[in-house]
């Protein structure tokens, strides 16, 4: 399992004029992703929660320290599958990543999880125990178009996430064909992350007149219509 340090995170709501100002200027002092095509990937993601919706409300009310688990896969190619846990606390985050193969993933959204307190991952195992105990269950999927920059000193991550689409509580992630529509308005959602610093040359390619950040949730955007 691979586990990350607590890092920073702004967000951030913007329009299309403020993406294509802000992909120029990131794209003149940032590597790319090399998972990228053409510089953009194709995220989906299926979220966990309880029946009382626990990750959902903990987020909406802003509670300091929570988790969520998603299991997630890019540009709709099954053979990278990842499980992950999202941590907050006292506005740091960090995440906690386990492989799944195509087979395990679709075990788990079919409710047969005999096989994981003896997969050897202690993520998965402590989503089992979660199962078990909370109730947690796969609750919606949500897909999104990523386009991703890198600025190696200060380890730092800036995203634009837009087109982002319900399942509407469907859960058949692996499935290609699944059907998925606008989560509401058609916004962009900046993100940067940085370890113990953020670069000044960052900081400035980023800044947006009028923008403050903003404690946007794709998954809690996806659950608007159930």
């Amino acid at each position: 399992m691979k586990v990350a340090q607590y890092r920073h995170e702004w967000k951030h709501e913007i329009n299309l004029a403020d993406r294509l100002a802000l992909r120029a200027r990131l794209g003149a002092v940032c590597q790319t992703d090399s998972y990228a095509v053409e510089g953009v990937y194709q995220i989906r993601s299926l979220y966990f929660d309880t029946p009382l919706d626990k990750a959902l409300r903990e987020k909406v009310d802003g509670i300091n320290r929570r988790e969520k688990f998603r299991i997630r896969y890019y540009n709709l190619d099954p053979s990278l599958i990842h499980l992950e846990k999202k941590s907050k606390w006292d506005g740091l985050g960090t995440k906690s990543v386990a492989a799944l193969s195509a087979a395990e993933a679709q075990a788990i959204v079919d409710g047969e999880l005999s096989w994981m307190p003896g997969s050897g991952r202690p993520l998965v195992q402590e989503l089992y125990s979660k199962m078990k105990a909370q109730g947690l269950r796969p609750r919606t999927i949500v897909d999104y178009t990523r386009e991703p920059f890198i600025y190696c000193p200060g380890n730092v991550r800036v995203t634009l996430d837009y087109n982002i689409r319900t399942g509407l509580g469907r859960t058949d992630f692996l499935n290609p064909g699944c059907p998925t529509i606008p989560a509401g308005e058609n916004v962009t959602i900046l993100e940067v992350k940085w370890d113990a610093f953020l670069p000044d040359i960052i900081r400035d390619a980023v800044q947006l007149k009028g923008r403050r950040a903003t404690a946007f949730s794709k998954y809690a955007q996806c659950r608007i219509y159930d």
